[in-house]
C-alpha cells in the first residue's frame, strides 16, 4: 500500500490558497500599503493570514 501523507496535501491547499490571495491582493483596488499588510499577513502567516484575508479583506462591492 501507498503511504499517503495528508499532511503533504494539505500543505499543497494551502500554498495554492496563498498564493491565489496574493494574486488577488495584487488586483485589488486598495492603497499599496493595505496591499502590503496583507501580503505580509499572508505569507507571515499561512493559514490564519489567508483565513483573515478572506473574511475582512477589501471586497469588491458591485455586481
Amino acid at each position: 500500500m501507498m503511504n499517503f501523507e495528508y499532511s503533504g496535501v494539505l500543505g499543497l491547499l494551502i500554498l495554492i490558497g496563498d498564493i491565489w490571495a496574493i494574486i488577488n491582493i495584487f488586483q485589488g483596488s486598495a492603497s499599496n500599503e493595505k496591499k502590503l499588510i496583507w501580503i505580509v499577513a499572508v505569507v507571515l502567516l499561512p493559514v490564519l493570514g489567508l483565513i483573515l484575508w478572506f473574511f475582512l479583506g477589501p471586497r469588491n462591492r458591485g455586481a
